[in-house]
């Protein structure tokens, strides 16, 4: 029979005195950064007068013999750390019996039987667990923690700060100001406890309170469902293998991990919203008749398309695409399009992919230049022709299914020579005209040769130079990152920007004309427009 629930006031000492903590897989990692550790410091440093603080809510939930964290692992964590400060300012100021009762009350349990002791807080992660405990036995001088990286990295960070924060706080009267602090932890310092009986729930339980308002990414929500659909003694094996993948990514950035899933599913099921991806994937889009991947499928799915999804974000790395697989990701990158992804990883599943990376690239540019691909209607449309291309094992379709996304030759020139464009498609185009190539291997530093904060370039009105400064007439790729000094006027560009050009630019056109102006623009312009218009559709 269950226990009832129980919720209750406890201070802090009584909570970690009579527990072991232990954070479980589907929980994300420790990650409170200098600002909110510092927050956290100063509340509990104003209170130290005061008869009672309260830290806030903290939710567990029994499992053998350890209390899992539901919620609150962030405080938990942080307060062991100060707890461990605290220990060694005591023990290095000679207070040992204070330090022994702060020890044996926050951050080591001793089993009477064995005479051994166990940490009061246990991380999932071995390394991350391997660190915290170095940090509490060693303090500053723990020399693993020293090489720490990730949340390894963001917990050596915590604990310094705190420790030159209580050392600061200190400085007036070490004795006095120790046992305060250690008598305000234990006995002052208050969570409100919410035990819940079943461990059986604890994975829903967490996806409920996280999905109330709480700061959770989507990948918490997927790793929590997957963890939560695994057999119990397969979990810590799924949780490595899920957290190898989200490693990969930068963890400022979890949104890219989201992404990659997005996209890695997108190939086999088709367009899925952002906003509905959680819902997908553990089935709870009652609407969609898709069939989402399983837990186990999903780690599979995750881990094949990986090692090609690494090298369409950053070409550089090594895997399974070639040479011109490579190149066309390096362009599609210099023009920042990420709702092909999908895409390019169906292609490059077929037998001979080249013509239709080729293709799709062609497309994307000829629609960058003409129009935009900004909507959510083109994602979509590019989504759901990755799936059947991953059905059909073939491309071609694509020029049907997607032609009326496919302007014309002379629309494509037409617009060249007329429009403005950012600097990341200036710099691809003409990289793509004087390579004479739709895949540059390199790209270079692009430079306006009218720069934008000249105001009294002859030839030019106020209107006419916002209007014409960013057009593809009007630049030049250097291999040079800064612009030269002196390179303000058109003779000085001549003198001091046209020898930074990189081989097979265009400085011979350029120069011939006596003054730059306008018409310059507009005529170097025009047969850029043109040889572009040659290599994107000849």
């Amino acid at each position: 029979m269950q226990n009832e629930l129980n919720a209750n006031a406890s201070t802090a000492g009584s909570l970690f005195s009579s527990s072991v903590f232990e954070v479980p897989p589907f929980q994300r990692e420790y990650s409170w950064t200098s600002d909110e550790v510092r927050e956290f410091f100063n509340d509990i440093q104003g209170a130290l007068d005061q008869e009672s603080y309260f830290l806030g809510l903290v939710i567990i939930t029994e499992k053998e013999s350890r209390r899992q964290i539901v919620d609150g692992q962030q405080r938990i964590v942080t307060l062991s750390l100060l707890a461990a400060a605290l220990y060694h300012e005591a023990k290095n100021r000679g207070r040992e019996a204070l330090a022994d009762r702060l020890q044996a009350d926050f951050l080591r349990s001793i089993d009477y039987a064995t005479d051994e002791t166990d940490p009061r807080v246990i991380l999932t992660d071995p390394k991350d667990n391997e660190t915290l405990q170095d940090i509490i036995d060693h303090g500053s001088n723990a020399k693993k923690a020293k090489d720490a990286e990730g949340v390894s990295a963001q917990m050596r960070e915590s604990f310094e700060l705190v420790s030159r924060s209580l050392a600061a706080d200190l400085a007036s009267d070490p004795f006095k100001r120790l046992g305060k602090w250690t008598e305000f932890i234990t006995h002052k310092l208050y969570f409100a406890v919410f035990a819940h009986p079943d461990p059986a729930t604890v994975y829903s339980l967490f996806e409920v309170i996280n999905t109330r308002g709480r700061d959770l990414t989507t990948a918490d929500l997927l790793k929590n469902y997957i963890l939560s659909q695994v057999k119990e003694g397969e979990k810590l094996a799924i949780y490595k293998r899920w957290q190898d993948l989200a490693g990969a990514f930068p963890s400022s950035g979890s949104t890219s991990y989201v992404q990659f899933i997005r996209h890695a599913v997108t190939v086999e099921s088709g367009h899925v919203l952002p906003r509905d991806l959680f819902a997908f994937l553990a089935g709870r889009n009652k609407s969609s008749t898709k069939e989402p991947p399983t837990a186990y499928g999903l780690l599979d799915l995750l881990e094949s398309r990986f090692p090609l999804y690494s090298q369409i974000v950053d070409p550089a790395l090594s895997g399974p695409a070639d040479d011109f697989a490579l190149r066309v990701f390096l362009a599609l990158n210099q023009l920042n399009v990420i709702t092909v992804r999908p895409l390019m990883m169906a292609i490059s599943d077929l037998p001979n992919p080249r013509e239709g990376l080729e293709y799709v690239l062609k497309l994307v540019v000829r629609r960058m230049v003409v129009g935009t691909l900004g909507t959510g209607n083109i994602e979509r449309r590019f989504s759901d022709a990755a799936k059947r291309v991953f059905d059909d094992k073939t491309w071609t379709f694509l020029e049907t299914e997607l032609a009326d996304l496919n302007p014309s030759k002379d629309d494509f020139i037409n617009q060249l020579k007329r429009r403005s464009f950012n600097k990341g498609i200036l710099t691809f185009l003409r990289s793509s005209i004087i390579g004479e190539t739709i895949a540059p291997s390199e790209y270079h530093t692009l430079h306006f040769i009218l720069p934008r904060t000249t105001t009294n370039w002859p030839g030019f009105s106020d209107d006419e130079r916002s209007i014409w400064v960013p057009r593809i007439g009007n630049t030049l790729l250097s291999n040079e990152s800064r612009r030269p000094e002196g390179a303000l006027t058109w003779k000085g560009v001549k003198e001091a920007l046209f020898p930074t050009a990189i081989d097979g630019e265009w400085t011979d056109e350029l120069a011939g004309h006596e003054a730059w102006n306008v018409e310059a623009v507009r005529s170097i312009g025009e047969r850029l427009a043109e040889t572009a218009g040659n290599i994107w559709y000849d």
